[in-house]
């Protein structure tokens, strides 16, 4: 079913009662634990295609890289026009994945950037228990918009104007009272603490002068609750509650896109530009650098288990490191290029090429091992998501004109 574009009517419908994310919901960008894990116990199939373990698939409306966003039993996905230029959050049925609710967020003025892999839609949308949370990037700004479960806006707080360079890519972080924004670029962004139920700002963080897309990352490492950040030749701990600076120390590349991840003694940050770079920095505020390599993991985010860190490269090379040393215990080439982030579940991870093409395997400290191949489109910039025993893949054809799809993958038996 292709979707038309349309602005939901909201309020013929019941308000939503207030629910805290279920074990097996994925609420925001990386997931429950916003780590790259699924929740415990979940297991998706291994393998599927058009004709195997696809229990529905249906057609999305525009272009975004958005991941989806699955809560209780509706699925939430940023879109945007790119004739029209409008934004918008669709509202999706978990069990079939028929439209609920659209709601046009803007509707002129998409920035989808200046790198032809970006979209006016990338960043996720993020759920709190209460209200959705989208950032976009509109008319040359970076805004952030409130929705209520039905799909009405209740408010929007401009962060910041943006100098546009590859496009935005920055999710919303929720944390206590607060959702969390970054919108770095070269004429000096800012992250910034915004009132959850009104939007308006709590704090606000200049940030170094140069464009950067990572969305922050809300860790318990060093003996304590920080949001950390890297880009901008930095790596940035605040306080996340008021903003103030905790610790900083030069020790990243100039554009990051990935999420930061932690071992609880250390933070994992990487970058691809103008350097390769993965470093490991000690999260106690002692500017001590535990280890890097010049490894290329730009864009898709790390995974960090039980003392070990799991990577995609850019280039399709899946590794794994000691967490403590760097030392690299094993390598093996996946093939073709990656943009999503993988995602894991018990030991087996899910990982996404640009074709389409997601890899399975299983992954401990000792061996890799391939599980299998799965191709479905022939285009996919959104990461996985694993919930529910279910995979969810955004992913489009390139065939003219393009056609963006999600499809829920799961077990028929």
């Amino acid at each position: 079913m292709i979707f038309t574009t349309l602005v939901c009517a909201c309020l013929s419908l019941p308000l939503l009662a207030q629910a805290a994310p279920a074990a097996n919901d994925w609420p925001a960008w990386r997931g429950p634990t916003r780590d790259g894990h699924a929740a415990p116990n979940q297991n998706p199939p291994t393998t599927w295609s058009e004709t195997e373990n696809v229990l529905w698939k249906v057609a999305i409306p525009g272009r975004g890289h958005g991941s989806p966003t699955v809560v209780g039993d509706r699925i939430y996905l940023p879109t945007a026009d790119p004739v029209k230029r409008t934004q918008s959050v669709i509202c999706l049925n978990r069990l079939d994945g028929k439209l609920i609710w659209q709601t046009e967020v803007h509707s002129t003025g998409a920035e989808p950037g200046k790198q032809a892999n970006s979209s006016a839609a990338s960043a996720s949308v993020t759920y709190d228990g209460d209200q959705l949370f989208i950032n976009f990037l509109n008319s040359a700004a970076v805004y952030t918009t409130a929705l209520d479960l039905n799909g009405k806006k209740l408010w929007q707080q401009k962060i910041c104007d943006y100098v546009i360079h590859q496009g935005f890519a920055a999710s919303p972080v929720v944390h206590e009272s607060l959702v969390i924004v970054a919108a770095d670029h070269k004429g000096g962004g800012v992250v910034t603490g915004l009132d959850r139920k009104t939007g308006k700002v709590v704090w606000s963080q200049p940030r170094p002068k140069h464009h950067n897309y990572t969305t922050p990352s809300i860790v318990k490492a060093g003996g304590r609750t920080q949001m950390v950040m890297a880009g901008g030749n930095v790596i940035a701990s605040y306080d996340p509650l008021n903003g103030k600076v905790i610790w900083e120390i030069e020790g990243s590349t100039e554009e990051c896109v990935t999420t930061i991840v932690t071992d609880g003694t250390r933070i994992f940050a990487s970058g691809g530009y103008p350097k390769s770079h993965v470093v490991a920095v000690m999260a106690d505020g002692s500017g001590k650098i535990a280890w890097q390599n010049i490894s290329r993991v730009y864009v898709p985010s790390m995974i960090m288990k039980e003392g070990h860190l799991y990577a995609v490269l850019d280039a399709g090379i899946a590794t794994c490191w000691k967490s403590d040393t760097g030392e690299e215990l094993w390598k093996e080439r996946l093939g073709g290029d990656f943009y999503a982030s993988p995602v894991m579940v018990g030991n087996r991870i899910y990982a996404s090429n640009v074709a389409g093409k997601t890899y399975v395997y299983e992954a401990t400290p000792k061996s890799f091992k391939l599980l299998a191949q799965n191709q479905l489109g022939d285009q996919a910039y959104a990461s996985p998501v694993i919930c529910g025993n279910r995979l969810y893949l955004r992913v489009a054809t390139k065939t003219e004109p393009r056609q963006e799809y999600l499809y829920c993958v799961g077990s028929k038996n």
